[in-house]
């Protein structure tokens, strides 16, 4: 019996388990009418994700106390240049739980899969 390690990786251990449905969104400006602009979200497809808790930590903000929450978000990878990949411009959306993404980065080494890290704001 072998009691040493191979290097080898169970393809369990390396696949990301893509269990949650998140929207992504992008943000759209339209003029007020008086010189300004509003901002609106406009929805760009679903992605199936893989979502894990970094670190968090709260923050006053205005008289507000604020919990700032980070996450790996992992999702299959698309072209880049496709409406369908996330930019941190954008957010993810699980109902009303909005996930600001912070930076985007190469998954694996393959190019399956993209890593979003995101920050989700809450009122604490």
């Amino acid at each position: 019996m072998n009691r040493y390690r191979t290097g080898k990786r169970s393809a369990s251990a390396t696949t990301p388990r893509l269990n949650r449905c998140l929207a992504l969104e992008d943000p759209r400006r339209t003029s007020d009418g008086a010189g300004g602009f509003l901002e609106a979200w406009q929805l760009l497809g679903h992605h199936w994700c893989e979502m894990r808790a970094l670190t968090g930590r709260s923050t006053d903000q205005s008289g507000t106390s604020l919990s700032l929450q980070r996450y790996r978000i992992t999702l299959r990878a698309h072209p880049s240049g496709s409406s369908a990949r996330p930019r941190p411009d954008q957010r993810l959306r699980d109902g009303a739980r909005i996930f600001r993404i912070d930076a985007v980065a190469e998954g694996d080494p393959d190019g399956r899969f993209l890593t979003c890290f995101a920050t989700e704001e809450t009122t604490a």
